[in-house]
């Protein structure tokens, strides 16, 4: 018997030997999946590849092309290729204001009295988005049109930091966690929370004032990632309608207006930020989390539907989870594809109303007026602006005794009135934004401040220096919509001076101007409450406020007067020197 015990163990000593022996066995590689999120941002209403103002096809210096239509076929390639149950489509804000598309189904037949669906609704819905996130453009048709819009969404619309004034709860849907089947596996969530932007209390002050308040995007994303992220979401991603510089273009205490970068950074948690509002192309960006020192992927997919974010992220299963282990992002050029037929086809019949719309013609013009030189020469085109400006608030204002002053800014280099027909879309494509009229009271003093403050638009030159007009402006990156010119008084802008010292031989009727006399000043309504940052407006009294948007008063006035003559409104009231000395 012990000679067969010890038989017995002298055979399991040699298997255990013989088992060390072998190869350990490999262990089952960990299973993956890749997960593809598309994003647009900035549509600002191009569904199809169409300039409405020039009546053509979309072109421009760089071969872009625009447009849902077009989107849409590189959706579907993508679709195909990564199948479309892996691929999610976001978009981040600015989607329902920015063409005469949008326009009209806002104001000449809004879809809130006809019950017709917007073509933005109408095409979204007919790719099949997956998440929208509202942009500053959305509340520019104010609370009304953005819920009639928001209803006829089959995706949901977000917006974290939109809360009721009143109650501080959300006014829209705070976020979304979309679910991914695996085969043979626990599905993906997908978690997206969306950011829209706090300059909208002021910039829509008239929509939103005592109704919405806008809260920080780095305080909202600390307060919601933690509750997608508990709610079992894999991948979260943050869909802001914020540039990604830190910086604002606003004063005061509101929220940063660009704080993408600054979410991805002090908050916890977020895998990758698809951001919009400053219509830049951001291919790929890495932003290191100071809490997790984890990299955390920004991308940006420029405007108009000209481009395509996509992000890929590739998951492992660890420890029976989901754990994003890779991840990458690119955009695509929207060129490279044609339009999709079924949305030209779908939204043909809107389309084509809205040819119809900007193809009537208001007046006729005595001559071609061109806006290329506006942003550093007084020219007629604009002081037609101007001049309807003032006419307007003076019918309107009809016991007022001050003189009356107007504001505008050159929106656009490309603008030209032919000579002979004016059409609607010659006028869109001068006054290109939905603004609306206001008029203030502002002194002598407050003016030379504005105008000191509008002046720092312009690059300093030195005696001597040749005058390039391409170098001439843009000063600080600030935009042509913020250099602001004023008619009814006359004044120089010399350029040779530095920023705050720039004004000079400012007069009234021929006499300097005293600190305190009082004028009235026609302004926008982005302008009055803040846009911009210029001095004195936001807090200037407000003498009128008829809610007439400026574009249609332009419409109307050229309609009323059937010709468009310079010889009654043009009046070379600024001009730009160097040390005095006219420089044009």
């Amino acid at each position: 018997m012990q000679t067969m015990k010890l038989a017995l163990a002298g055979a399991a000593a040699t298997s255990v030997l013989a088992l060390a022996a072998l190869p350990a066995q490999a262990a089952a590689p960990a299973k993956t999946v890749t997960v593809t999120v598309m994003g647009t941002s900035d549509l600002h209403s191009n569904a199809l590849n169409w300039d409405y103002f020039k009546d053509a096809a979309y072109a421009d210096s760089q071969g872009n092309h625009v447009g849902l239509a077009k989107v849409s076929s590189l959706v579907n390639r993508i679709r195909a290729e990564r199948g479309a149950d892996h691929t999610l489509l976001f978009d981040s804000g600015d989607t329902i204001q920015g063409t005469p598309l949008a326009y009209y189904y806002a104001k000449v037949e809004p879809i809130t009295e006809t019950g017709e669906t917007h073509p933005m609704a109408k095409a979204m819905n007919a790719i099949g988005y997956d998440a929208v996130t509202l942009g500053n453009h959305e509340f520019n048709y104010g609370l009304p049109l953005l819920a009639t819009w928001i209803d006829q969404m089959k995706a949901p619309v977000l917006a974290a930091n939109a809360v009721r004034d009143r109650s501080g709860l959300p006014a829209y849907k705070p976020f979304v966690i979309k679910t991914m089947k695996v085969k043979g596996e626990q599905p993906i969530k997908v978690g997206v929370l969306g950011l829209t932007n706090p300059g909208v209390a002021i910039w829509d002050k008239a929509n939103v004032e005592g109704k919405l308040r806008f809260t920080d995007l780095v305080e909202s994303a600390k307060k919601w990632v933690p509750v997608i992220r508990g709610l079992g979401a894999d991948v979260v991603v943050v869909t802001a309608h914020a540039g990604d510089n830190g910086m604002s273009s606003y004063g005061g205490d509101l929220p940063v207006e660009n704080a993408s970068a600054m979410v991805a950074e002090q908050v916890p948690g977020i895998d990758a930020v698809l951001f919009g509002h400053a219509h830049n192309e951001v291919a790929q960006r890495f932003v290191t989390n100071k809490a997790t020192g984890k990299q955390v992927l920004l991308t940006e997919p420029g405007k108009w539907g000209q481009r395509l974010s996509r992000l890929d992220f590739q998951l492992t299963k660890q420890r029976g989870r989901w754990v994003v282990t890779s991840k990458s992002s690119t955009t695509l050029n929207t060129n490279t594809v044609p339009e999709d037929p079924k949305i030209v086809t779908l939204l043909k019949p809107q389309h084509d109303t809205t040819v119809g719309y900007v193809n009537k013609v208001v007046a006729k013009s005595a001559q071609e007026l061109s806006a290329a030189e506006s942003p550093y020469k007084d020219t007629p085109i604009l002081d037609y602006i101007q001049h309807v400006q003032i006419e307007t608030v003076k019918q309107a204002l009809p016991d007022n005794t001050l003189p009356v002053l107007s504001i505008a800014a050159p929106f656009s280099r490309s603008a030209v009135f032919p000579a002979g027909d004016v059409r609607v879309r010659d006028v869109a494509g001068l006054y290109v934004y939905d603004n609306t009229l206001l008029a203030v009271k502002l002194t002598g003093a407050q003016i030379k401040d504005y105008l000191e403050y509008s002046a720092k638009y312009f690059n300093q030159l030195a005696p001597g220096d040749p005058v390039d007009v391409a170098k001439l402006t843009n000063a600080g990156n600030t935009p042509d919509y913020n250099y602001d010119q004023l008619a009814g008084v006359s004044y120089d802008i010399d350029v040779a001076k530095p920023v705050g010292q720039r004004i000079a031989n400012l007069t009234y009727d021929g006499a300097p101007i005293p600190a305190d006399k009082e004028f009235v000043v026609a302004i926008n309504n982005y302008r009055q409450s803040g846009g911009g940052g210029f001095p004195h407006v936001t807090t200037a009294p407000v003498l009128y406020n008829a809610q007439v948007e400026i574009r249609q008063a332009l419409i109307e006035y050229a309609t009323a007067q059937g010709t468009i003559d310079p010889a009654g409104f043009a009046a070379a009231n600024w001009k730009l020197t160097r040390d005095g000395a006219p420089l044009f």
